[in-house]
């Protein structure tokens, strides 16, 4: 008896000792298995069948950004099925069948005679970006050549179409092909639209482009163009570099308007974080934009609207904001102040539709993918630009 008893007791070792070897082994797949709920919330209140993002907070139109920032999240859930429908959503509506012919136009929605179509024609280079990033890697993920050859077009299209030399900062990007240079001695530019990563990316893979000198450019943009370390929506660079009006506020022709540091200029912070911090150029550019990490020590939330001069025109930033600030602070080794942010961003969980902010905002969600996915481990970027995701 006594020896049965202890075959019992070693069989019932080697049975627990097998079933956490079993645990240690699959954890990694098991742990890559995990549904990301924000994407799937969102993709529930905004991605309809075919595959269109819908801005319900601007009369339901659908934008480039839109789309290529939902190809990322789907490739970094490894949701290929939603990946395929943003995708030919994209290339048949906003490039005419071809993105490989042409880039994609940023608007789309319903037009005054009550038409959906193409609202406005122009490229959004830092959409355009995205998009490539995408498919180049969902090429190599995957392994599909299809999506690596239509990557690899629409970089070449970009450099081609959007980037161009400016004084005083060197090669760098236009926010679209056409209307960024008003003069000879004037081109208007958006720090936001400068991804390191990606840019990061396509240096390495292409390495005769102007991927390395574009990401280069950042660093004089922010140094020369950011008020008293607050990054600046947009920027006019030649004769000088110094924060400028939006298109939007030229064209209103408001004599009061100042530059500001907005809702374009929060994606730098994020970008800036998110970033491996061996990326060139990313260490010195987090501190070119210390303003935020400052008026984050004494303040509960990152400010809406700043000007050049470092004056809050409005302190009361959506959730997004609070999200998008996450990783820069993670970043600079202000964990505690990151921790206030994501407290913040948690408060203002809708627990009915699980998405952000009273009113589930298109931005502020789009914000919060990005941060929380980083947070959460679900994606990391190496130093070249490499996706890293959980999945793989």
């Amino acid at each position: 008896m006594a020896s049965e008893r202890q075959n019992r007791s070693r069989r019932g070792r080697w049975l627990t000792t097998a079933t956490l070897l079993l645990c240690f082994a699959f954890a990694d797949l098991c742990r890559a298995q995990q549904p990301w709920p924000l994407w799937e919330s969102y993709a529930l209140a905004v991605l309809d069948p075919q595959g269109r993002v819908i801005d319900r907070s601007a009369q339901d139109r659908t934008t480039s950004e839109g789309q290529s920032y939902a190809m990322f999240f789907a490739l970094v859930d490894n949701d290929r099925a939603r990946f395929d429908k943003l995708l030919h959503w994209t290339e048949i509506n906003l490039a005419n069948g071809n993105l490989a012919l042409q880039l994609p136009a940023w608007n789309w929605g319903k037009a005054p005679d009550g038409s959906w179509r193409v609202l406005d024609p122009h490229s959004a280079s830092d959409a355009d970006l995205w998009m490539s990033y995408s498919l180049l890697e969902a090429g190599r993920l995957w392994r599909e050549p299809r999506y690596d050859r239509l990557g690899m077009a629409m970089a070449a299209r970009i450099a081609q179409q959007e980037a161009a030399f400016v004084p005083r900062v060197g090669t760098t990007l236009l926010p679209g092909a056409t209307g960024f240079h008003p003069d000879s001695e004037t081109w208007v530019l958006n720090p936001s639209y400068l991804e390191p990563s990606v840019l990061a990316h396509l240096a390495k893979i292409m390495p005769n482009g102007p991927w390395a000198a574009i990401l280069g450019s950042l660093d004089p943009i922010l140094a020369q163009g950011s008020g008293v370390g607050f990054a600046m929506d947009w920027i006019e660079a030649g004769t000088t570099v110094r924060p400028a009006l939006s298109p939007a506020q030229h064209a209103s022709g408001d004599s009061a308007a100042v530059p500001l540091g907005s809702f374009d200029a929060i994606r730098v912070y994020l970008w800036l974080g998110i970033a491996d911090p061996q990326t060139p150029g990313v260490k010195t550019m987090l501190h070119r934009i210390g303003g935020m990490a400052e008026y984050l020590k004494s303040h509960p939330l990152p400010p809406q609207q700043v000007d050049p001069q470092g004056r809050v025109l409005n302190p009361n930033a959506p959730s997004g904001f609070s999200a998008a600030v996450v990783p820069y602070l993670k970043a600079l080794d202000m964990k505690h102040h990151a921790n206030a942010q994501m407290d913040r961003l948690a408060a203002t969980k809708d627990a009915a539709t699980g998405l952000y902010g009273k009113t589930g905002n298109y931005y502020d969600q789009n914000l919060a993918l990005f941060a929380t996915g980083w947070i959460e481990g679900r994606y990391r970027f190496d130093r070249e630009g490499k996706l890293r995701v959980k999945w793989k």
